[in-house]
């Protein structure tokens, strides 16, 4: 229900509210999504303290000007509840092609309706395999030994004379594509149509291409790279993982006022041949030759040469070809050398400032023939030069061979790197900084968190956070983006969630890899280690241990494929993942179960990765079986909470008999009378404590042993992969902030701080990837760009920004607002565009007197929790328009106020 407040007449006076960002499927004015019945949401605008929707109605409309209501599809009428998010289209299901406009209006607080929202529109695709009516074309050239030249296609068609209503491109490829019609991209999208279990799902784009046909003789051209599905995977590397032929399948519709459609589709009355790129390959590289270019050869009236033969025809892939649901890659950002060092006379290297993930853009004047070499490196080694070593395999080269024309423009089509520095050989003269450019290529992603605070190595922490999340987050969230990896790990996703939806709305992005999990899950239930499970390909893999029994099932790892989805939920109120993967998600409860012993999991691969305490070998690590079994309480817990979503009685019941024994049977096989854990680690007490496996007299007791392994190490973590995320969040939950705040801010090894004494932009793979008195790490795994120990970047939002939601929120409607000063810190700045509005909390500390400034988006409420001696010693500096809901003290280290208040902007001052 709505907050409560008095009816004054100031707000009443105030104007009426507007309602934004009209979303379908998380996504703004889609088209080609597959769903019959998609999810419907909006925005609330409003200033006025208080404000709330008490109501809402929706019309939906086959065309943007006519509402009237015999023509409209679907009309809800006035639905009476504050809900914005997550409501279900219930017009007719949705047949193929079609586009539905729709807009929306609301009641407010004070019962006064608001004018129309614009109109917005969502739009199917082929819904039905008949619907396709293009074939799999491409040229004959296997490249299964080694990268080849990409494959140019190629066809001319012309109008009917008759205005153009609408035209789509319909367009995906076993491989990567670039489309344009008539010389022009259609899309600033790069490496699609991205990468997928490709033997399973192959995801497909829908392009408006209306503007882009010209009035008589048109021509559509693509050029395929060998990109994830042909190209090199894993390590040591291995070629054609999918199949070795690239293939386009294309289908352009064009509509007319007459009511008639044009279909041109990819057949073999296309045109293929080759050209300028020699070569690509995402770890590699790619070879780009300017004197084979063909100019207009995507253009009309091209004139081919005998180069140009018909297009070889392919048998279709057996696996669905479905609308791709998330964001692709494009180029978000560019960045100019800070510096260029002279190593030889024709050898030069430019330092961008920033370890990032993308290419460079190259301009010359050059020979023609003139070979003109790039690479790529994130780190320099004592002597100056390119460190290469961490890249193991990968060669991470461009190559540029010029056609001898005057100002020469290269940047690459298919491949990516995970760089800071770039060496550039084969000048014949200088270089200045506009020689090269650097592209920071990720995914389109809506940034909306903001964290800054008094202390400068915790914002460049914060800095480095979201450095390492968009270099990681290209297509889909890998590990890393320099070496002959860049998988996508599912226990960094899971550990890292969190934080990914404080800083970016990552809503569709784990819609479209989920998806993807969801398609590696093998029959018993267990989801992989890595999605796309390339380990399922490749029988040759040995990795950490024998994975030839450890693919799937892992521990800290499979747990992605239920809490991945969960968080989703929680950060953005749609319920669609859990709806459409239910049954997934209790085949892995299933396979939990039926593979453990007495409900205590086996040792599996990886437990806390990476942690300390496990390189040490005078230090005890936490026992696999442990770290297995609490994640099944995990994740049968959040079970619960979802089959009491949608109402499940049987299987509430069975999870929750099923939680409790785990329970039991965890403290029965790792914990002792008086609270001590089998493996002494910090890992395995943040795991019992986080997971709430632990009853009182032993919490106690294992908390108190927590800190007393945290001091034995001077206030250092001792965690890995699993456990670092988990450490400062469960000292602040039993009131230990002073002690997180401890061991944040240590610029010692181990620590968040530490790489960044040394330089650090991004975050590490392990806290000593680099250290002044041992230079580099293990060169088999040193990646200066992993995000995994970034999930620090929840906490810092959450408790030192101040910026959370309830236990039983969801999409931020009702907000927590509890921010908890220490470390020196004077001041914190945080703000969050949740699925309701922009959330704020800034706070400032001088002296005694601690000043907190609170906006709360419209339609939601906000429990606020104002630091002070005692509720007496609180006031508020500006006077709201509405009534205190209640106020009472509370102990949570020190006495408070909580408050429950409505939307608006509210500003205290207290004494600490």
């Amino acid at each position: 229900m709505s907050p409560k407040f008095k009816n004054t007449p100031e707000a009443s006076r105030n104007s009426a509210p507007s309602v934004t960002n009209l979303r379908v499927n998380l996504r703004e004015n889609p088209i080609g999504i597959c769903a019959r019945k998609p999810r419907l949401s909006w925005r609330q605008v409003d200033k006025r303290h208080g404000a709330a929707q008490m109501a809402y109605r929706i019309q939906a409309a086959t065309s943007p000007h006519n509402f009237a209501q015999q023509d409209l599809l679907w009309d809800t009428g006035r639905i009476d509840t504050d809900v914005s998010l997550d409501i279900a289209y219930d017009g007719p299901p949705l047949s193929s092609r079609e586009r539905v406009y729709w807009r929306v209006a609301i009641w407010d607080a004070w019962g006064k309706l608001s004018k129309w929202s614009k109109t917005a529109f969502f739009e199917a695709g082929l819904l039905e395999p008949s619907d396709w009516q293009a074939k799999w074309i491409g040229r004959l050239d296997k490249g299964d030994k080694g990268s080849v030249p990409s494959p140019y296609l190629r066809k001319e068609f012309s109008l009917r004379d008759e205005p153009v209503r609408s035209a789509r491109l319909y367009v995906t490829a076993r491989g990567l594509f670039e489309a344009s019609i008539n010389g022009a991209k259609v899309s600033e999208d790069r490496f699609a149509p991205g990468w997928t279990e490709y033997g399973k799902t192959i995801p497909y784009l829908t392009y408006d291409v209306s503007k882009l046909l010209n009035k008589n003789v048109n021509a559509i051209g693509v050029v395929l790279g060998d990109g994830w599905y042909r190209g090199n995977l894993f390590f040591p590397p291995t070629r054609a993982n999918y199949g070795d032929q690239l293939s386009l399948l294309c289908q352009l519709e064009i509509d007319y006022a007459d009511g008639k459609r044009q279909v041109v589709k990819s057949d073999e009355e296309w045109a293929s041949s080759t050209g300028p790129i020699r070569a690509s390959d995402i770890y590699d590289g790619e070879s780009y030759d300017a004197r084979k270019e063909m100019p207009g050869w995507n253009k009309p009236d091209f004139r081919s040469s005998s180069s140009w033969k018909a297009a070889h025809t392919f048998p279709p892939p057996n696996a669905d070809i479905l609308p791709r649901n998330g964001p692709l890659t494009r180029s978000q950002e560019n960045l100019k050398a800070i510096s260029i060092t002279a190593h030889s006379r024709d050898r030069y290297i430019f330092d961008f400032g920033q370890n990032m993930t993308g290419a460079v853009e190259l301009k010359i004047n050059g020979e023609a023939g003139q070979k003109i070499i790039l690479r790529f490196a994130e780190m320099l080694k004592s002597d100056g030069t390119l460190y290469l070593d961490n890249l193991r395999s990968a060669k991470a080269t461009d190559q540029y061979i010029c056609s001898g024309e005057a100002d020469e423009t290269y940047f690459p089509t298919f491949t990516y790197h995970g760089f800071r520095y770039v060496q550039i050989s084969g000048l014949k003269t200088k270089p200045t900084k506009n020689t090269l450019t650097a592209h920071v290529l990720h995914c389109d992603m809506e940034r909306t968190g903001n964290f800054e605070c008094s202390n400068p190595q915790l914002n460049q922490l914060q800095s480095n956070i979201q450095w390492g999340q968009k270099g990681n987050f290209l297509e889909l969230p890998t590990d890393c983006p320099q070496r002959d990896e860049r998988l996508g790990w599912t226990g960094d996703a899971q550990v890292f969630i969190p934080t990914a939806t404080f800083n970016y709305d990552v809503s569709s992005f784990f819609v479209q890899w989920i998806q993807t999990l969801n398609d590696g899950q093998t029959g018993d239930g267990a989801y992989p280690d890595i999605a796309p499970d390339v380990f399922s390909l490749r029988r040759d893999l040995k990795f950490a241990i024998d994975t030839n029994s450890h693919r799937h099932g892992n521990a800290g790892w499979a747990d992605a494929g239920i809490i991945c989805p969960w968080e989703i939920y929680r950060a953005y109120g749609d319920a669609t993942l859990l709806e459409g993967y239910y049954s997934h998600m209790v085949s892995w409860i299933d396979y939990q179960e039926g593979t453990s012993n007495g409900l205590i999991r086996p040792a599996t691969a990886y437990g806390d990765w990476l942690a300390v305490d496990a390189i040490r070998p005078d230090w005890s690590s936490t026992p696999c079986e442990l770290v297995g079994t609490a994640y099944f309480a995990k994740t049968t817990d959040i079970m619960i909470r979802i089959a009491n979503l949608f109402g499940y009685e049987e299987d509430i019941e069975r999870f929750t008999k099923l939680r409790n024994d785990i329970g039991i049977a965890f403290r029965k096989e790792f914990v002792s009378p008086n609270g001590l854990l089998v493996g002494d680690s910090q890992t395995a007490y943040l795991l019992a404590l986080a997971f709430d496996l632990l009853e009182s007299p032993q919490r106690e007791r294992s908390l108190k042993r927590l800190v007393q392994l945290i001091e034995r190490r001077e206030n250092h973590l001792s965690t890995g992969f699993l456990g670092t995320p988990l450490l400062c969040p469960v000292l602040s939950r039993y009131g230990l902030h002073d002690l997180a705040y401890r061991i944040l801010l240590q610029t010692s090894y181990p620590g968040w701080l530490y790489p960044i004494e040394n330089g650090a932009t991004t975050m590490w793979e392990r806290w000593n990837s680099w250290t002044k008195d041992s230079g580099f790490g293990d060169d088999g795994m040193n990646s200066f760009n992993h995000y995994a120990y970034g999930a620090i970047g929840e906490w810092l939002y959450r408790t030192v920004g101040g910026i959370d939601q309830t236990s039983k929120s969801i999409g931020y409607k009702k907000l927590l607002i509890r921010p908890q000063a220490g470390g020196g810190l004077q001041w914190a700045k945080t703000s969050l565009q949740t699925p309701q509005g922009l959330a704020r909390c800034e706070w400032s500390i001088e002296g005694t007197t601690f000043e907190l400034l609170v906006e709360i988006p419209p339609n939601a409420i906000a429990e606020v929790h104002v630091p002070a001696r005692n509720s007496d010693s609180i006031e508020f500096l500006s006077e709201p328009t509405w009534e205190r809901i209640h106020t009472k003290p509370y102990t949570y280290g020190q006495q408070a106020g909580i408050y429950t208040l409505p939307a608006g902007v509210f500003r205290f001052r207290s004494q600490r």
